[in-house]
Formats: structure tokens, C-alpha cells, sequence
């Protein structure tokens, strides 16, 4: 049981001073809870999704038609997690509008309430497609990416993550396969 003393004992997972909402790079990795196979499996060494795998893939596209801010030049969807670069700059727009918002006074969400957006549109989506039993790990991991060297590397991975994977002992399940826009 969730006790108020396990809350506040928690380990924070954010930096305390840093603006998420502000114009910053991000190599984010969210994983699907248990690290169960949900999104498909590794077939040669690529990704193939199944129906749940689509689905997380599609609502990456949602995410950044959503909000006109952010831009996701490369995510790959993997049987238990995903991995994206979700890039924040407020000098893009704002969120598509809705009847009666006046989009430029909505403010920039910042990168946990994006990531939360994410996960509870594919999993709502997911369960709506017949699969009540999916669920996300508690929270995401990550990394603010602070220079080009370290952007390009990140992005190797990101594209290389199939390969790297299907080397490993995959007992829990199956993979995806996910979507490289940068090329």
C-alpha cells in the first residue's frame, strides 16, 4: 500500500531548477511495466509492431501534431519500451486550438506533462483495442541532450536499437518496430 511516508520518501526524479517546459532537447525512454513484450518482436533484426506496438508508434505523430511546440525527429517503438528525442521550442506555436482556447494564450506543457499525455492517450487507445491489461511503468527516464555529438550518438542508438536487442535473451516477449523521420 501507498503510504504517505513511501511519498515523500521517494526518490526525485527531475532536476529541482529546470525549466521542461523551456528549449531543450530530450532522449526520453518509457517502458511498458513488468518489461513485458507487449509491442510486437524482432524479426532480421528490425522491428515489427503488432496492434499495441501501432498504436504507441501512432501517438508519437499525435503527440507533435497536438502540440505544434514540440517536434520528435526520431522515436523507435521496442517489444516493452519506447524510446524518443522530443525537442521543446515555444517559438513553434502552441497547441492546436479547441472551441473557445485561444491558443496564444496557452502556455508550453512542460516534458513530464507531455510524457503524461503519451502514455495515457496509447494506453487509453490500447485498452479501447481490447487490451485492459496494459500498463506503463511508473514514470520515464531522461536526459536533457546538451550538444550535436551527443544528439548524433543518441540518434544511432535510437536507429541501431533493433540490432543491439536482438542480440539479448528476449524472455519476457516480443518487439516493434518503430519510425526514423531524420533521414
Amino acid at each position: 500500500m501507498l503510504t504517505i511516508r513511501k511519498i515523500l520518501d521517494r526518490k526525485r526524479l527531475r532536476w529541482k531548477d529546470h525549466d521542461y517546459s523551456g528549449p531543450y532537447s530530450y532522449f526520453v525512454t518509457i517502458c511498458v511495466q513488468d518489461r513485458l513484450n507487449n509491442f510486437g518482436e524482432i524479426v532480421n533484426q528490425k522491428m515489427k509492431l503488432n496492434e499495441y506496438g501501432e498504436i504507441a508508434d501512432q501517438q508519437f505523430k499525435w503527440l507533435q501534431n497536438q502540440y505544434l511546440y514540440i517536434e520528435i525527429p526520431i522515436w523507435i517503438v521496442m517489444p516493452n519500451h519506447v524510446h524518443a528525442i522530443i525537442e521543446i521550442d515555444d517559438t513553434r506555436g502552441r497547441s492546436r486550438p479547441t472551441p473557445g482556447n485561444n491558443t496564444e494564450l496557452m502556455k508550453t506543457k512542460p516534458l513530464p506533462e507531455l510524457i503524461g499525455a503519451y502514455k495515457t492517450t496509447t494506453s487509453k487507445k490500447i485498452h479501447q483495442s481490447g487490451f485492459s491489461g496494459f500498463r506503463w511503468q511508473r514514470s520515464y527516464h531522461e536526459r536533457i541532450i546538451r550538444n550535436k555529438i551527443q544528439y548524433i550518438h543518441i540518434s544511432e542508438y535510437i536507429r541501431n536499437n533493433p540490432v543491439v536487442m536482438s542480440g539479448r535473451d528476449r524472455t519476457k516477449g516480443n518487439a516493434t518496430s518503430g519510425r526514423d523521420r531524420s533521414t
